[in-house]
């Protein structure tokens, strides 16, 4: 299946999952970038209006205010002076003569950067220095006779040059309100037009998130949930659900590599399905022989035997009867016959013991291997007094398996350290077990002769002799057994080349549910 774009899928099919979201994301950083400006701009321009608002406009309309009021109580006080000669009516007019100094500082850097306040503010201070230069100056610091007398004959000039101020300050006032409504109204339609762009910016964003989750879902999840579909098909036994790939060239070409995962699928189901009808004939064919060999057990076991024992039985009976009537050579036959008739009956019975592992011993139970030791150290009670064997072991677990094979085990492992023993000392044979993770590790190590390193592979193979039936008796399938048994149960055996002198075998088992308990109750009691 190829991952080569069609024509249908438009000039960004090249394009893997990782470069669109790559575009996208720089598409919408560039989108909030600009909506980000516009609204920082919206928030830029509100404050600037605010500040020229609430720091100039408003401050220097209540400034000029203050000045008016302040000149209007100099000229109450001068005035009432004037008329009545109290020098309380001085100080009202000392109070506006500071008023209209404070009012005059905080107006001053209010009108700096307005060239008509400023010239409002200059004709104003104009008008208030030559009123009270002409009129309150000279009335407040006479005496009280001579201030009746000036304010008498400067009234009229002073009227006309306070109502000049009024009306210059008036103006000057007109001119503030006007700039301060403007202010107020640009700060009206700045605010407004902060909240639109606010609300286009909202708009945006939406509009961008509707985007890009429909982008994700053309390009990514919609593919994959294809993908996806075509997969669990695919799985759930529909092997002839060809997959397709859509949406970006990665999301094909993971495609295309389903598909031929698919592809090798059904080859490899073929196959199996070949292998698996001559793995049925060869079932047949197994169970055929089985039956054959369960037909030649049966022979071995009784026809073999039979004509045997008659052959013993009589060689037997020659033997007493005629020996030491014939010639030396004839007695010599003779015991030849009975041996080759005995050693065939051995043979026979270690054969159909060898064949009956895992076919008729398989009992599957829980042993234990301490009660299966001592059973074999019974039977082997004459061998080890003949020979003076001292056998220790250590605590013994419990196993799941067959107790007629784990005995055929131990039988085979001691009776072979016992008989292949050293001529210089009495046989010394110990039995370790410890725990090896899933497993639990057994050793039987003796000081007898030793095996050959050449020979440690060799001697559990069916018949593998080392040494001839007249130094050491015996069929040389001992060792044979005792791999089967031990494979049989889910272990391996082998000889530990390491130790001298003498040989140590060792072999291990697998751990059952109740082997550590059992083997840490029987620590407790040693």
């Amino acid at each position: 299946m190829s991952s080569r774009p069609s024509a249908t899928e438009g000039p960004f099919a090249g394009w893997t999952v990782r470069r669109r979201l790559q575009a996208g994301v720089a598409a919408a950083l560039v989108v909030l970038a600009v909506l980000g400006s516009l609204g920082g701009w919206a928030m830029w321009r509100t404050s600037q209006l605010t500040g020229e608002l609430v720091d100039r406009r408003s401050p220097a309309l209540i400034a000029s205010l203050q000045v008016e009021e302040a000149l209007v109580n100099q000229e109450t006080g001068v005035r009432g002076y004037g008329l009545s000669g109290e020098a309380d009516f001085l100080q009202p007019y000392e109070q506006g003569v500071a008023d209209e100094r404070a009012a005059l500082r905080r107006l001053r850097p209010l009108v700096q950067g307005d060239t008509r306040a400023r010239a409002d503010l200059a004709a104003v201070e104009t008008l208030a220095g030559r009123w009270q230069e002409r009129i309150a100056r000279p009335v407040s610091t006479a005496s009280a006779g001579d201030a009746v007398k000036l304010a008498g004959l400067r009234a009229t000039e002073g009227k006309s040059t306070f109502d000049a101020l009024r009306h210059a300050m008036a103006r000057q006032q007109a001119h503030l309100q006007t700039e301060r409504t403007a202010a107020t109204r640009d700060l009206r339609r700045s605010v407004t037009l902060r909240n639109w762009v606010f609300a286009l910016i909202a708009l945006v964003i939406v509009l961008l998130a509707a985007l890009v989750f429909e982008g994700l879902r053309r390009t990514v999840t919609g593919p994959l949930d294809r993908l996806g579909l075509a997969a669990r098909e695919v799985a759930e036994g529909r092997f002839d659900r060809a997959i397709t790939g859509t949406g970006p060239a990665d999301l094909r070409r993971l495609a295309s590599d389903v598909e031929s995962m698919r592809l090798r699928l059904v080859r490899e189901l073929e196959s199996s399905e070949t292998s698996r009808t001559l793995l049925d004939e060869q079932a047949a064919d197994l169970k055929r022989s089985n039956a054959e060999l369960e037909q030649f057990a049966y022979v071995a076991s009784h026809d073999l035997q039979e004509p045997l024992r008659k052959v013993s039985s009589f060689t037997q009976l020659l033997q007493r009867r005629y020996g030491g009537q014939l010639d030396e050579r004839a007695d010599q036959y003779i015991a030849f016959a009975v041996d080759g008739a005995n050693r065939m009956q051995v043979l026979i019975n270690d054969l159909l013991a060898f064949s009956r592992v895992g076919r008729v011993h398989n009992d599957q139970r829980s042993v234990d291997l301490e009660e299966t030791l001592g059973a074999v150290l019974d039977s082997l009670s004459v061998a080890v007094e003949e020979s003076g064997a001292e056998i220790t072991h250590d605590p013994l677990p419990g196993v799941v398996g067959d107790s007629t094979q784990l005995g055929m085990l131990w039988q085979n492992l001691l009776s072979n350290a016992i008989k292949f023993r050293s001529p210089d000392r009495a046989p010394r044979i110990h039995i370790s077990c410890a725990a090896d993770g899933e497993d639990w590790k057994f050793a039987v190590a003796d000081n007898g002769i030793g095996i050959a390193p050449e020979f440690q592979e060799k001697v559990f193979v069916l018949f593998q002799r080392l040494h001839t039936k007249d130094a050491y008796p015996g069929t040389g399938i001992g060792l044979a057994m005792c791999k089967k048994v031990v494979e049989f149960h889910g272990g391996t055996i082998g000889i530990d080349p390491g130790h001298t002198p003498g040989t140590r075998v060792v072999f291990t088992l697998p751990v059952s549910p109740a082997a550590p308990a059992a083997a840490a109750e029987r620590e407790t009691e040693q």
